[in-house]
């Protein structure tokens, strides 16, 4: 959409985001110490998200194999799934936590990082950390519900913050839809209040979803059922978690 959110109204914010840190901190850490800046498959194909190993409740592991492009011609070696330790319902939580390249994760980071902090700031961090391990677990339960109805690939595993980061936006747009919002637009900056830009954004999650249903959700290692899915659960459960809070 070449809409990238640079700042947002932090003035009324008199507390440190100290949660928020922390989910920025372990986010890169697994990606950097982990995941290997992206080239340990073993570690990230053991503890990704496969539907249908959330569907059976059975581990499934499988050999890697080559791969032709079909854009390209060229052919690659996709990895197979890794033996998961522990029960691979552990993924919905572990997955949040990794991503897919540097584009993947610094996109992420950038929201988490805007965002983030104003809904510490009005949830209480415990509250935060909960709503946010909260909308993520649903959001990579929607895309497992979605890849599922729509007969797409269950073995193809999902990872990423984005979920349980547009669990943040969805709780921000209800929390604050008149909050200003900075966006680079290609051409220069526009303020915006955050129903626009949010609403946009959300928008487009929609409509790249609803083209994706032949997909099983998921196009271009995009898992748009679980951006919405998590949307949504930051929209209904933001007040819940705020509950005797000011704001």
């Amino acid at each position: 959409m070449g809409m990238v959110p640079i700042a947002d109204d932090d003035s009324d914010i008199t507390t440190t985001s100290i949660v928020n840190y922390i989910l920025l901190a372990a986010n890169i850490a697994v990606f950097v110490l982990f995941q290997g800046l992206g080239s340990n498959d073993r570690f990230t194909y053991a503890f990704s998200t496969v539907p249908q190993e959330i569907v059976s409740g059975n581990d499934v592991v499988t050999p890697a194999r080559r791969v032709e492009d079909p854009v390209s011609g060229r052919t690659f070696v996709q990895p197979g799934l890794q033996p998961t330790p522990g029960s691979v319902y552990l993924t919905l939580l572990t997955s949040m936590f990794m991503h897919g390249g540097l584009a993947h994760i610094f996109g992420n980071m950038l929201y988490l990082w805007i965002f983030g902090n104003n809904i510490e700031h009005t949830l209480g961090r415990q509250r935060y950390l909960l709503f946010y391990l909260a909308c993520g677990i649903l959001a990579s339960l929607a895309h497992v519900f979605a890849t599922a109805a729509t007969g797409g690939n269950m073995f193809i595993p999902s990872l990423g913050a984005s979920g349980a980061i547009s669990g943040v936006l969805g709780g921000y747009l209800l929390l604050f839809p008149r909050r200003n919002v900075r966006m680079w637009m290609g051409r220069g900056i526009v303020v915006m209040p955050a129903w626009t830009s949010l609403g946009m954004w959300f928008l487009f999650q929609l409509v790249a979803g609803m083209g994706m249903l032949g997909e099983g959700s998921q196009a271009g290692g995009v898992a748009y059922a679980a951006h919405i899915g998590g949307f949504v659960a930051g929209l209904v459960l933001v007040k819940l978690f705020a509950a005797g809070r000011r704001y």
